[in-house]
C-alpha cells in the first residue's frame, strides 16, 4: 500500500486529501472562522511559508474535507513540523479544536486523516 504522506503526483505538484469530523453544534462557527475575511492572517501566511501552494476545505454535513497542493519535493513531516512553530499556529489549532471531534492539544497533521486515492481519471485514461 502507498504511504499516504508521500502524496499523489498531479502534473507538477503533489495532492493530499484529508478528512476531519466536526462537532455538529459548532458547524456555523467553524465555517465563519475559515472564511477568508475572518481567518487570522498569520494562519494562511504560515501555511504558504511551510511550502503549501494551495489548500481548500470543503464541508458535507459534519465532515470537513481538505485538499492540499504542494511542490513535488514537499516533505510532509518536515513542513508540518515547521508549521507548528509559526506565529499563532498552536493558538489557532487550540481554538479550532473546539469545533472538531479530534480533541485539544493536537497539531493539524495529527487531527486530519489522510485519505487514500482509489481512482484517477487521468491514470485510467493513460492505461493502454
Amino acid at each position: 500500500m502507498k504511504n499516504l504522506k508521500d502524496g499523489y503526483i498531479k502534473m507538477q505538484t503533489k495532492r493530499y486529501c484529508q478528512f476531519l469530523k466536526l462537532n455538529k453544534e459548532t458547524l456555523d462557527e467553524y465555517k465563519y472562522w475559515h472564511d477568508s475575511s475572518n481567518i487570522w492572517k498569520e494562519i494562511p501566511e504560515g501555511i504558504r511559508r511551510a511550502g503549501i501552494l494551495d489548500m481548500e476545505i470543503y464541508m458535507l454535513a459534519d465532515m470537513a474535507f481538505m485538499i492540499v497542493e504542494t511542490p513535488l519535493d514537499f516533505d510532509w513531516e518536515e513542513a508540518f513540523g515547521r508549521l507548528a512553530t509559526y506565529e499563532r499556529q498552536a493558538e489557532w489549532e487550540d481554538f479550532v479544536a473546539g469545533f472538531q471531534q479530534a480533541g485539544q492539544g493536537l497539531r493539524s497533521e495529527e487531527k486530519w486523516q489522510l485519505a487514500e486515492r482509489i481512482f484517477s481519471l487521468e491514470d485510467a485514461l493513460a492505461v493502454k
